[in-house]
């Protein structure tokens, strides 16, 4: 009898120790371990931001051999406002921007209309200073993209639009930036949304595959993207019955299921005692 009991009882502890653990809640899970190292080789998709139509761009002219007066004409003057109260104008040190238009063009100063419109930064780095070169020696130019931001929503801790200061950003980062997943979100289902010339491209991205995900060619994010996490089954069930129905639920369920086996490893052991 005594056997039986503490069979019972290991039984018990076995049941309540070995609950499934959720599946798909860890990222990369095709990654290979080698002693706590990651051995698992992935190609990054070279990324470099191409300008879009309607981007705000800051472009500035320098040179080592001139001084400032000199390459002035090829920046934007500062703008001049008058306070309220005031009779003297005051200078903002604002520098001013320029936006590309629906033709991809921005009118710069002297150089006139230079096509800029999905070339990359680099690249358009280059078409300048070519252009700037004709009027002044060893022109620096220096350009980058002040309305590059893109948009995290769904099932992560704190939505919203994330401003890219460097334009060069991941899906990670993004994903980091916005606080990480809930433990509610999917992460074999996060949809990844793009603006390419008018056009929306909707794209679905597996966080649990490092080699789909770091080999594609929507690791790197562009202007505007919009990344949205779907809710996985758990959340859209007690989305369905409202939040503290589904705790009671829950609750319910768990206290049933402990209480249906305390009773069946009860009358096993009256069974066995009876014998």
């Amino acid at each position: 009898m005594k056997k039986e009991i503490i069979f019972l009882f290991f039984v018990t502890v076995l049941f309540f120790s070995c609950q499934s653990v959720p599946k798909n809640i860890t990222y990369f899970q095709d990654l290979d371990r080698d002693g706590g190292r990651s051995v698992t080789e992935v190609n990054y998709v070279e990324y470099e931001p191409r300008i879009k139509n309607s981007d705000v761009l800051m472009i500035t002219v320098s040179s080592p051999t001139l001084n400032q007066e000199e390459v002035a004409q090829f920046n934007l003057p500062t703008t001049s406002y008058l306070a309220p109260g005031e009779k003297v104008s005051v200078q903002s040190t604002t520098l001013q921007t320029y936006i590309v238009d629906n033709e991809g063009i921005v009118n710069y100063p002297v150089i006139g209309r230079v096509k800029v419109g999905g070339l990359t930064l680099s690249n358009a780095i280059d078409t300048i200073t070519n252009r700037v070169a004709e009027y002044i020696e060893h022109p620096i130019v220096n350009m980058n993209i002040l309305s590059f931001k893109v948009s995290v929503m769904g099932e992560v801790r704190n939505p919203g639009p994330i401003v890219v200061e460097n334009s060069r950003i991941s899906i990670l980062d993004a994903i980091g930036a916005a606080g990480d997943l809930t433990i509610f979100g999917n992460r074999k289902n996060v949809k990844l949304i793009r603006d390419n010339n008018g056009k929306l491209e909707t794209v679905y991205l597996d966080l649990t595959s490092s080699k789909d995900l770091f080999s594609s060619g929507y690791f790197y994010l562009q202007q505007n993207d919009v990344i949205y996490v779907d809710p996985n089954d758990t959340r859209k069930k007690d989305s369905k019955y409202g939040q503290s129905r589904a705790y009671s639920l829950s609750a319910i369920g768990s206290i049933t299921g402990v209480v249906s086996f305390v009773a069946s490893t009860i009358l096993t052991i009256i069974s066995i005692t009876r014998k």
